[in-house]
């Protein structure tokens, strides 16, 4: 066979191209892949920067502690744009991905839900912060939860605001997602055990510019304390600010969303003197003070519940395949449920057989702009 000019010059090059080749397959495979869906556009963008230095961090520290199975950890993130499509084209490119072997999810209840099918599909393990009760007990075997479930947020804002704070006039009010729809009812149903129904049941739609009639409602309700399930802190920090200038004044007990710094931000003296439910409270346990150093250290703000969670399912996931000591989603799925009394940024890790990893929450207050923390409650059941 006679070789043309071209042939030859693509052999060479060819000939020089295959080192770097070799070199680069080698350096990929010298790393251990770890998939983020995250909002690094849209509303929720400036969390989604929280919830994506929180897992660095963490991957940060791992690695300098040897790594997982003696590779060095590696994040991969994909925008999910903040909405439910864009988590589902987000995962679909990370699960093309063959050599990922864990995902971290969303901490939006909506978005796990839209994603759940494929991560069925997929069968390997990922973590999720989304609280709605259901998503671990739908049969996906592969979503493990590292924050705790509204099931558990419900019954402390209920127990709190009864018997702590003497209030049983209650306004629930709730976005009208996955997120919200369960929180309310959870709510609403610790209530009516605590012989204190809701006098108004009120919902909203996500993205809200103007909540005067949400406002207006609760104050014709006569209602004397207010809980809240909020998915989006800047509706939060809208209806806040339109509450107080309606000269709406009762106590208001709110889902973590209420501490979490971008809601501080936007609400600023609106949200003072509120409590919330708070799965990350800095001074709840030495594991989230240490966390708290860490975060501040490199951050130089204060972390909330978008870091904490992504940090403890960085640390629970490397640990979880470390312990299996290979990369077969079954083991590693084995080996995450059987994870007992591992201390995390947002508390005490014991996982159940659905999936979930912490069974309470904390009380806090804000004082002046400064989340204070009050008291944990655990339940057993």
């Amino acid at each position: 066979m006679k070789l043309t000019r071209r042939d030859f010059a693509t052999g060479i090059a060819a000939g020089i191209a295959a080192p770097y080749l070799i070199k680069s397959a080698k350096a990929q495979a010298a790393t251990l892949k770890i998939g983020m869906c995250a909002p690094v556009t849209g509303p929720a963008a400036e969390s989604g920067g929280y919830a994506i230095k929180g897992a660095r961090l963490a991957l940060e520290a791992v690695n300098k502690a040897g790594g997982i199975l003696g590779k060095q950890g590696e994040l991969i993130v994909e925008d999910d744009q903040t909405t439910n499509p864009g988590i589902v084209l987000a995962f679909s490119k990370l699960a093309s991905q063959p050599d990922i072997v864990g995902f971290l999810g969303s901490i939006r209840s909506t978005q796990v839900h839209a994603m759940a099918p494929d991560v069925i599909k997929l069968g390997k393990p990922v973590m999720i912060g989304g609280t709605d009760p259901n998503l671990t007990h739908m049969g996906n075997q592969w979503l493990f939860r590292c924050r705790p479930n509204d099931s558990y947020s419900g019954r402390v804002i209920a127990e709190f605001g009864v018997n702590t704070l003497g209030k049983k006039k209650w306004a629930v009010l709730h976005s009208t997602d996955a997120f919200g729809t369960a929180g309310g009812k959870a709510l609403s149903g610790a209530l009516e055990k605590l012989g204190a129904p809701s006098v108004l049941d009120q919902g909203y739609a996500n993205q809200s510019q103007d909540f005067t009639p949400v406002v207006l409602a609760i104050k014709q309700s006569g209602a004397d304390i207010l809980g809240s399930y909020f998915t989006f802190e800047n509706d939060l920090g809208i209806f806040a600010r339109q509450l107080r200038q309606l000269g709406v004044n009762i106590p208001w007990v709110g889902s973590p969303s209420i501490t979490n710094v971008t809601a501080l931000k936007l609400a600023g003296p609106a949200l003072y003197n509120t409590y919330g439910v708070a799965d990350y409270a800095e001074d709840s346990s030495e594991g989230s003070k240490a966390f708290g150093k860490i975060y501040r250290d490199a951050v130089k703000v204060a972390p909330d519940n978008q870091s904490s969670w992504t940090f403890d399912a960085i640390n629970v996931l490397s640990a979880a395949i470390n312990k299996a000591g290979s990369t077969d989603p079954g083991k590693i799925r084995e080996a995450i449920l059987a994870t007992r009394k591992f201390a995390g940024a947002e508390g005490e890790y014991n996982f159940d057989q659905n999936g979930d990893g912490l069974h309470g929450y904390n009380v806090v207050k804000n004082e002046k702009g400064n989340i204070v923390f009050d008291k944990h409650i655990e339940f057993n059941d």
